[in-house]
């Protein structure tokens, strides 16, 4: 259950974060809100049905951009079949007064009553708090924190239910990972009925202390973390006119929203067109957690798959195209996003800013207290100013002159090699390279290397073209290979 009230107490006991539980809860009054078209019967007490419940709970989420997996998973693990009131319509109220669907601990702030009676407002009290527990600056952040990975939420989750030893990521005594944490189970829910596969997080004993046997919080040694994984996104937030594809094999498109009915199978990497916004299963006696979405196929047939198999993929990279593989690689791991209007921007010769986001991101570069490099075309309200410091800070870029960066200058093959082994210092070249256009140049060794690692070929057998642009997918390619060892040329 949600012990929201020993979380609070504990965040003012280590002095990181002091606020009034009003403060906490923010708004409470606008919970229950959200407009769903559902009208709350206090008297009537009566649980929804599993197609309303998935609507309030979904647009609930949705509101306070939370994903709304974790909202279902975290209603499924408190309440059992997404329940408020009990079989004589009597709010659900547990020994430790967790009080209904979300299991809401009362205090100064929220109506007990209306936690008590109003199922929208009980949901709505749920994830606001759950947003407040993302926003603590206190918790560990995963990568950029970004909102819609379903994995970054891990240590709001776990604070959802109590920073407490029992909770750990990793048991002390075993090293080993603690299954039964709160927000492990969690993210068994997701997987079995939202059937949305996650990652496991790799920590580490020595990122957490604690004493097993006390009730004091858990003491977070580290702070950030920064993971070399492939992350799940929410399944909920794909627009009519997006390119999806087929994120594995035997994928049924059924021809109305619920696995009643016909369907035809789906392969994995098939391309479709979504063609209008995600419904909720018809039948309304079934509990699913994810939702369907309404796509055309290229042969203009259409159907509904649901939404735990689709991903988005961009309308310019051709299925089958020698970079698709890093570039999928890149955006799973949030390190490369498109150009807009759903385009990667294939063709495109890399900016030297987009270079500087790539690598900050790819290797999560602190962006705090950098020096100003001074540079008279990277102001400090320029929109990149902050990577762009960070990278020269770190000594991965350098300028065009003393007071030049060229942000939107292009990125040649030549300096793609000295800054990827700025960054990734592979070892020294092992052999002889073949490109004749490679003399002693301040690029020479960097390219060697490079070789040498299985990251570079040439633009031909012979020659490298080290005054060549590079484009967005060549960048890709090259950065998989370099984050990766098993995507090397061999």
């Amino acid at each position: 259950m949600n012990r929201y009230y020993k979380v609070f107490a504990s965040l003012v006991a280590i002095g990181s974060l002091s606020l009034s539980a009003a403060a906490v809860t923010g708004n409470v009054e606008a919970a229950g809100t959200t407009d769903t078209g559902y009208q709350s019967n206090e008297e009537q007490r009566v649980n929804p049905d599993f197609q309303t419940m998935n609507r309030l709970l979904t647009e609930a989420a949705l509101k306070y951009q939370v994903p709304p997996e974790i909202v279902k998973a975290i209603a499924e693990n408190e309440s059992g079949d997404w329940k408020q009131f009990d079989e004589n319509g009597e709010a659900i109220v547990t020994s430790d007064n967790g009080i209904g669907i979300m299991q809401i601990t009362n205090q100064a702030g929220y109506d007990e009553e209306r936690l008590k009676n109003d199922i929208q407002y009980n949901i709505e009290a749920g994830v606001q708090i759950l947003n407040k527990m993302f926003d603590r600056t206190d918790l560990p952040a995963i990568n950029r924190k970004e909102r819609d990975v379903l994995e970054h939420w891990y240590f709001a989750i776990m604070a959802y239910n109590g920073i407490k030893p029992v909770n750990s990521p990793i048991v002390q005594e075993t090293g080993l990972p603690n299954p039964n944490a709160y927000q492990e189970k969690i993210y068994k829910v997701i997987e079995k009925y939202g059937l949305v596969n996650t990652t496991q997080l790799p920590f580490k004993s020595s990122d957490f202390q604690y004493d097993s046997q006390s009730t004091k919080n858990i003491e977070f040694v580290t702070k950030n973390y920064s993971f070399n994984l492939p992350f799940t996104k929410s399944k909920h937030s794909f627009n009519a006119g997006q390119k999806v594809e087929i994120i594995t094999s035997n994928v049924k498109l059924r021809s109305r929203a619920t696995t009643d009915g016909d369907y035809v199978t789906l392969k994995e990497g098939e391309a479709l067109t979504v063609t209008g916004p995600f419904v909720y299963d018809e039948v309304t006696t079934r509990k699913n957690h994810f939702v369907w979405y309404p796509v055309k196929r290229s042969d203009g047939s259409t159907g509904y798959v649901a939404s735990s198999y689709l991903r988005l993929k961009f309308h310019d990279v051709p299925a089958g195209h020698y970079a698709e593989e890093a570039i999928d690689y890149l955006v799973d791991r949030g390190i490369l996003y498109g150009v807009g209007n759903d385009n990667f921007g294939m063709g495109q010769p890399l900016k030297r800013w987009q270079a500087v986001l790539l690598l900050t991101r790819a290797n999560n570069v602190s962006l705090d207290n950098r020096e100003n490099p001074n540079f008279t075309d990277v102001p400090t309200d320029y929109p990149y100013y902050n990577e762009i410091a960070a990278a020269v800070d770190e000594g991965l870029f350098g300028g065009v002159s003393e007071t030049q960066f060229d942000p939107e200058g292009t990125l040649t093959r030549a300096q793609m090699a000295v800054v990827l082994q700025r960054l990734y210092e592979f070892p020294e070249a092992s052999g002889q390279h073949p490109f004749k256009d490679i003399k002693a140049d301040w690029y020479a060794d960097a390219v060697a290397r490079l070789y040498s690692a299985g990251i570079t070929g040439g633009v031909t057998l012979d020659e490298y073209g080290p005054d060549q642009t590079v484009t967005r997918e060549q960048f890709a390619v090259f950065m998989q290979r370099s984050m990766d060892e098993s995507f090397r040329i061999k």
